[in-house]
């Protein structure tokens, strides 16, 4: 039922976890969402990848040797290029009760134990997934209004040159130009009510 997002919208799902059955079962699992996985093995391989690649979201083993999954999360969370990057913790079910409480206070957005339920985690994912391309749908068109107000910023600014320059007395083109702006304004308008 994935449909397959425009190449403009698609961004990589990252996963975090030392051990390699792990990483197997989670590639297994997101395999169907037609995105593109990559694999970490480790905390420090995890920052290095952020910052070469957009991710939508980050699956991050809680425990790993070296840098854990807590301290890979409050890095994430520290740099402005990847702060806003969710997180979802797993972790194994003999974990410490404290884990969630920690996981979310280090910015996480969700928190599953192993073994998971691949229906759930694949749900959780996509919901991710989703929300990246509406974020990027949204940058695009606040890219095209940006471009539309300088348009209409420099026809406002060649207007007050001729109506400064006093040579110019050609009014039924100015009137012209006018209406021109005054038409991009309503489009702006109108795109913005949709």
């Amino acid at each position: 039922m994935s449909t397959e997002a425009p190449a403009v919208d698609r961004a990589s799902i990252l996963l975090v976890d030392d051990m390699e059955d792990n990483l197997v079962a989670l590639e297994a699992v997101l395999g169907s969402l037609n995105e593109p996985l990559v694999r970490a093995r480790s905390g420090e391989e995890a920052m290095k990848a952020l910052l070469r690649h957009t991710f939508a979201v980050v699956l991050l083993d809680v425990r790993m040797p070296g840098m854990d999954g807590f301290e890979t999360a409050s890095n994430i969370k520290r740099l402005d290029q990847t702060k806003d990057v969710p997180i979802i913790f797993l972790t194994g079910t003999d974990a410490d009760s404290g884990y969630a409480f920690r996981g979310y206070a280090t910015g996480a957005a969700d928190f599953l134990t192993k073994p998971f339920d691949p229906w759930v985690l694949r749900a959780k994912v996509n919901v991710f997934l989703e929300l990246h391309r509406k974020n990027r749908q949204l940058e695009r068109l606040l890219a095209r209004e940006q471009k539309q107000l300088g348009q209409i910023g420099d026809r406002l600014a060649a207007l007050e040159r001729r109506l400064l320059d006093g040579r110019d007395e050609d009014e039924p083109g100015l009137r012209a130009q006018l209406a021109r702006i005054e038409e991009l304004l309503r489009d702006l308008k109108r795109g913005r009510a949709h």
